[in-house]
């Protein structure tokens, strides 16, 4: 009686493996499709590569007070502050962030430096193209997580 069975479900799986090889192939258009993400679909909720964030004035928000290093279970964050003069205004605060780096070799993308930052100034963008066959280049500065400010003023 069990080698009918084991039969019939061999029979059964077969014939739906056979009834998918006629139907057509549906693909994600992501290499080729349009805008920037080129036809990728990511959820809300996606949490991508890093990003530093501005005020509505340009400046930066980060005011480099180290909580988003410490929340970090794999060390990945290293910060660097310094003090802001009169001349020349960083931050909106008394320190920024001199040096901020994130070792994506480290990283596991859970979230925590999101959530311990005080002035939102780190947030998970949409960027996944973090691939690469040299690991230093994993090792990303404040200046590539940097918004841009032609895109606050193209945001306004």
């Amino acid at each position: 009686m069990s080698i009918v069975r084991n039969v019939a479900a061999i029979a059964k799986g077969m014939s739906i493996t056979f009834g998918e090889i006629f139907e057509p192939t549906q693909v994600e258009n992501y290499p080729d499709g349009p805008g920037p993400l080129r036809g990728a679909v990511l959820e809300q909720r996606f949490r991508g590569a890093h990003v530093l964030q501005r005020d509505e004035n340009g400046l930066e928000k980060c005011v480099a007070c180290f909580l988003c290093a410490a929340a970090c279970p794999s060390n990945c964050i290293f910060i660097e502050a310094a003090e802001n003069t009169e001349e020349v205004r960083i931050s909106s605060s008394e320190r920024f962030a001199k040096v901020y780096n994130i070792d994506y070799n480290r990283c596991i993308f859970c979230g925590y430096c999101v959530e311990a930052c005080p002035t939102d100034a780190i947030t998970h963008g949409h960027g996944f193209e973090l691939a690469t066959l040299n690991a230093t280049n994993l090792v990303i500065r404040k200046e590539d997580m940097l918004v841009p400010v032609e895109a606050l003023t193209a945001a306004q």
